[in-house]
């Protein structure tokens, strides 16, 4: 696989909540390449994030390299504005979400902020992101999840009608991105989609 696998954290997180799963897809023969959009405290919007992470990928790869993305938390959600709102879905081959409020989490309301307010299940930017789930299906989509997770309120949410929806037990959301089992599970999935193209 040559094409590289852009990785992007979540709320409050940056490239340094990445550092286990760039060594892990390194040793696998593929090709991370970690971008932080930030403020990443959710001071900004989802779509100005969506908009750091645009930027980032033409600045570092050009506008026609094909690319993987690979968002946890809320970085799913940054990484879905990109692919739907941005453009991204022209040359993203694969998506791969782990423990991402695609339907939103209770635990939103924690902070009046922008993108914690389009976090909130109901909310507007969630529903037109989720207006038409069919878009998706021109990329290999895969959704991580654990039902165990206290921060995606309710677990479920993780879940979409589209895609590969992949349950793990691994009780804290923060450590996802620790466990060997999910490292594994995106390295396969990324394999997956190379192969399948």
């Amino acid at each position: 696989m040559n094409e590289p696998t852009i990785l992007v954290p979540g709320f409050k997180d940056d490239a340094a909540t990445l550092r286990r799963l760039v060594t892990f897809l390194e040793k696998a023969g593929l090709n991370p390449y970690p971008i932080s959009p930030q403020p990443s405290d959710g001071a900004v919007g989802i779509d100005a994030l969506a908009a750091q992470l645009a930027d980032a990928i033409n600045n570092a790869f050009g506008t026609q390299q094909p690319i993987n993305l690979v968002g946890f938390s809320m970085g799913g959600l940054i990484c879905r504005t990109y692919l739907q709102q941005l453009g991204g879905m022209a040359r993203t081959r694969c998506l791969i979400t782990v423990a991402t409020p695609h339907q939103g989490t209770w635990t939103a309301y924690t902070y009046n902020r922008p993108a914690c307010l389009q976090m909130r299940p109901g909310s507007t930017f969630l529903a037109e992101l989720n207006e038409d789930f069919t878009r998706l299906e021109q990329v290999k989509f895969i959704s991580i999840w654990t039902p165990l997770d206290l921060t995606i309120l309710p677990a479920t949410s993780s879940c979409l009608p589209v895609g590969e929806m992949l349950p793990v037990i691994s009780p804290f959301h923060a450590m996802l991105l620790f466990d060997p089992r999910i490292l594994r599970m995106i390295a396969e999935g990324l394999h997956r989609s190379s192969s399948e193209q």
